[in-house]
Parts: C-alpha cells; sequence; structure tokens
C-alpha cells in the first residue's frame, strides 16, 4: 500500500481540496489566487508584427498582428480595441490577432499610436 501512496505524490501532488476547492497543478496554490498564469508574457524580441494573409482561408483576406509583448488578458483587450478600430470582426488565437480584411496600415499606425513597436512583415 506504501507503494500506492508514493506513487501518487509522484503524479503531481494535491489537485483538489475540500478547504480550498481546486489547485493550479503548476504552483500548488488555490486557483483564485494562482500566480503563475498572470505573469505569462510571450517569449519574443517585442516588435509587433503585422501581415496580410490569404492562404488557407478561401480566399479572405486576414490582416494578423503577431508577437504583441503582452498577457492573455492585456492582449485579449488589445485585440477588441483593434476590431473596433477597423469596424470589422475578428479573433485572438494562440496569442495570433486576426482581423477580418486588408488592414495593415491602419493596424501599424494604431499599435504605434498605442506604444508597440511594430513593423509590417511579409511581402
Amino acid at each position: 500500500m506504501a507503494k500506492k501512496a508514493s506513487s501518487l505524490s509522484a503524479l503531481g501532488g494535491l489537485v483538489y481540496s475540500t478547504d480550498a476547492g481546486r489547485h493550479c497543478p503548476d504552483c500548488g496554490q488555490p486557483v483564485d489566487a494562482c500566480t503563475c498564469k498572470q505573469q505569462v508574457v510571450p517569449e519574443g524580441d517585442g516588435i509587433a508584427r503585422v501581415r496580410r494573409e490569404s492562404k488557407g482561408r478561401g480566399g479572405k483576406t486576414v490582416t494578423t498582428v503577431t508577437g504583441v509583448p503582452l498577457p492573455p488578458d492585456q492582449l485579449k483587450e488589445l485585440a477588441a480595441t483593434l476590431k473596433r478600430r477597423c469596424g470589422t470582426g475578428g479573433a485572438l488565437k494562440d496569442g495570433v490577432i486576426e482581423i477580418q480584411g486588408d488592414h495593415v496600415q491602419l493596424l501599424l499606425a494604431e499599435l504605434i499610436k498605442q506604444g508597440f513597436k511594430a513593423k509590417k512583415s511579409g511581402g
């Protein structure tokens, strides 16, 4: 029986407690007090790259913004701001902001206005 207990502790430790509820598997803190997800900022050189894409999208043009050095919650707010500025829809997928349509110059100007280093990428 002691062998089972040691193998359970090797699997990752406490997952749920009746005192605090669910625990973060990374830091071991209760999910409400978890700080490891808030400190995640994407790696990179800090330059937002704006490019126009249409491959694999059924001929539809999409402008993508990658490399923005922000945590996920602030990145979501920035995506909403950029979509409103362009007056169109879009999405945030895996840290990449996708804006429907060709808005490269408008997004470059808006990102620079907000204090980001931004440059055009691709042709």
